[in-house]
């Protein structure tokens, strides 16, 4: 087994997935992101408290981090580590990478361990490893945010439906079992947003300047 060259995959893979984008850019501008907003330092943090074209960059460059680390790290350390894998050790090595690279912008080491949620890490990782699932939980994601406005709400279904749109479409069993873990993951991390939607204190998009989305928050 080479366990060499997972440990590196992981290894590189989570450093990737660690760079926290949105509290770079907002850093750049002056901004602490953990200070303002929900806190987060996520695409929809940065999109509300920055705007739409700091928003984009972050969500599409968090989105690369998870595609790089499936598509380009893992197929670079598999070949160089073991070079002869055939198609079902290359998955093994792209599911490493993928997962690493969501656990590191989650818990990024640069920021005590605190992070973001994951959801462009890890449709950058779907794009890679399932792209026909990530289709189907898209369109969710689209659908229910355009009922409600309400990012969290979107990303909690889409969330859900992956296990299921990933069997729909015949995907292995690991991979099945993977998606449903990081389904979890991902809700685990909306539980704040969860509690809020419960009271009706969720923040929507589109909410007007000074609401309790732009409210100052101390840094943990």
């Amino acid at each position: 087994m080479p366990i060499a060259g997972y440990i590196l995959t992981v290894l590189i893979a989570y450093l990737l997935g660690s760079i926290p984008t949105g509290f770079l850019v907002a850093k750049a501008r002056g901004v602490d992101i953990r200070t303002v907003g929900s806190g987060n330092i996520g695409a929809t943090n940065v999109f509300r408290i920055l705007g739409k074209a700091a928003g984009v960059f972050v969500l599409v460059v968090d989105a690369a981090k998870g595609w790089l680390a499936v598509f380009v790290v893992a197929k670079f350390v598999s070949g160089w580590f073991y070079p002869e894998a055939g198609s079902s050790a290359l998955e093994w090595f792209r599911l490493c990478a993928g997962i690493a690279a969501i656990l590191g912008h989650n818990y990024t080491c640069w920021l005590h361990f605190k992070g973001g949620k994951g959801i462009a890490t890890s449709a950058g990782v779907l794009v890679a490893l399932v792209p026909k699932p990530l289709l189907v939980v898209l369109a969710i994601w689209i659908i229910i945010f355009a009922l409600s406005r309400y990012v969290s709400l979107a990303s909690i279904v889409a969330a859900l439906s992956l296990p299921f749109a990933a069997w729909a479409f015949g995907e292995t069993r690991t991979i099945i079992l993977v998606t449903a873990a990081l389904a979890a993951l991902a809700i685990y991390k909306h539980k704040a947003n969860i509690q809020r939607l419960i009271n009706g204190t969720e923040n929507r998009i589109g909410a007007k300047k000074g609401s309790s989305a732009e409210a100052p928050k101390p840094t943990s």
